[in-house]
């Protein structure tokens, strides 16, 4: 049984891309202190220290996933109802 039959369903659908995309920004001093300060208050919280590097990309994807004008701009482009 080498072959993989064509009609196979796995529960788990193939992974999506995930090679990281390098972004770099430039931030003023009072946004890096709020991010220095919210990963510190990370820290306290789960008592597990994790970088800005690490935080930030889920902290933008919360960010533009909680954002209720783009959720349903997005869900109009695409067709989608409020239901889906």
């Amino acid at each position: 049984m080498n072959k993989v039959s064509a009609i196979v369903r796995l529960r788990l659908s193939k992974l999506p891309e995930r090679t990281p995309v390098r972004l770099t920004i430039v931030l003023d001093p009072a946004s890096h202190a709020l991010l220095q300060e919210y990963s510190t208050l990370y820290s306290a919280t789960y008592g597990q220290e994790e970088t800005l590097s690490e935080l930030i990309p889920f902290m933008l994807r919360s960010f533009v996933e909680g954002d209720k004008a783009f959720v349903r701009a997005r869900r109009s482009r695409d067709g989608k109802s409020s239901g889906d």
